[in-house]
């Protein structure tokens, strides 16, 4: 076994969670290209933490040697959350576009879209229904998720609370409303997981706070965003995705690959242990950057190029090797379900819709924390195809 390249630096003057935060794709880059080495070491939050870029190594932490490493239980998830099957150690459509000839604004279009599934599915709560209840459980929603992504600071004075406070208020006024739900509304999911023997009584309301959540909503709009992005201005692939499943389920696949809606995950190091080779030692954090591993040149031929095709060729069989939702026994439970629904709305808009960028010259550049998306929000025109047509020739 090799020590981990890098240096752990000093506590406090040491560590490098600001540079991170700010661009976590170009610190992997810089580093990765400065070791020769896809596995390396920095101090992050204060802790001498090893980096996972390489799809071996993104295997051995969340498959083979999961239960060497355990999810940090003083992270911003337990505190959002609470306990949960997530952050819990174990031993193991269409109205969205309604602006006809008008340019949407993607992101935002498909966040709506995401949060109307997850609470119409999860909580029995429909927009057209309920529009006053929908609206403020997608307030909450959105303090909450703030949560994740503030400094976990929990101060209160006279017209003024920290971002992180606000957001535990949130949390306390969406578990009210779940708390209700679950005691009077018998029907759908939330019926459901009011009658399963769950651990204790507030274990239910935990679960469905996290199936309610925006982590939902964020991940759908994101890859929906990068899907519509990556099919602009080409209407071939687009009518191969519409006219082949597979196509389409490979397309998923690169988008998936390129542009990760999350950014990884942590773990501790619950003793020695090695990853890819390299020692990492008890205590020591351990962090997996979903873009780095997903750009792995070992596994990834072209690794920065949008290509559907390598997962009928030399990836074909390989959708493991991605980290989009976490891997192993503590991946995401909702994975299946995330992509039925992205293959719905995806078959949707290929089956009604032309689209392109409006203006056609925007900045793409994208961001990476704390969902991937372009840092300036694209606008995209959707064009409604007739539908009497058969060559898919857009109406006047």
């Amino acid at each position: 076994m090799s020590k981990l390249p890098g240096n752990a630096g000093v506590s406090v003057l040491g560590d490098k969670s600001l540079e991170f935060y700010r661009d976590p794709v170009s610190f992997c880059r810089q580093r990765i290209e400065k070791h020769h080495s896809r596995v390396f070491q920095c101090r992050l939050l204060n802790r001498p933490t090893a980096f996972i870029c390489s799809v071996q190594g993104m295997r051995e932490l969340l498959c083979e040697k999961s239960n060497l490493f355990l999810k940090d239980p003083t992270d911003l998830m337990t505190n959002m959350y609470g306990d949960t099957i997530v952050t819990t150690n174990g031993k193991h459509t269409h109205t969205l576009l309604h602006k006809y000839g008008e340019p949407v604004c993607a992101y935002s279009a498909f966040k709506r879209l995401g949060t109307e599934l997850v609470l119409g599915l999860f909580l029995n709560v429909r927009a057209e229904e309920q529009p006053e209840l929908y609206q403020e459980i997608a307030q909450l929603c959105t303090q909450h998720w703030h949560g994740l992504i503030s400094a976990p600071v929990n101060v209160k004075v006279p017209l003024w609370s920290s971002g992180f406070s606000t957001a535990l208020d949130a949390r306390d006024k969406l578990m009210d409303i779940i708390k209700d739900k679950l005691e009077n509304d018998k029907h759908g999911f939330v019926g459901s997981l009011a009658s399963l023997p769950l651990p204790d009584s507030s274990s239910a309301s935990q679960h469905l706070l996290l199936f309610i959540s925006a982590l939902i909503p964020k991940a759908l709009s994101s890859l929906l965003t990068s899907f519509t992005l990556a099919l602009s201005g080409n209407e071939q692939m687009r009518q191969q995705a519409l006219e082949e499943p597979d196509f389409l389920h490979r397309v998923l696949l690169e988008v998936q690959r390129l542009w990760p809606p999350f950014i990884g995950g942590r773990r501790l190091a619950d003793q020695d242990a090695t990853l890819a080779g390299f020692l990492v030692p008890k205590n020591h954090g351990v962090i997996y950057v979903s873009h780095s591993v997903h750009r792995d040149p070992e596994v990834f031929h072209e690794p920065d190029s949008f290509l559907p095709e390598r997962w009928s060729g030399r990836n074909a069989g390989q959708e493991h090797l991605l980290c989009s939702f976490g891997n192993g026994p503590r991946g995401c439970i909702g994975t299946k379900l995330t992509d039925v629904f992205l293959k719905e709305a995806c078959m949707y808009l290929l089956k009604h819709y032309d689209w392109c960028l409006d203006p056609p010259s925007q900045d793409l550049e994208y961001k990476w924390l704390p969902v991937s998306r372009p840092a300036n929000t694209p606008t995209i025109s959707f064009t409604r195809l007739d539908p009497t047509r058969s060559d898919r020739s857009k109406t006047s």
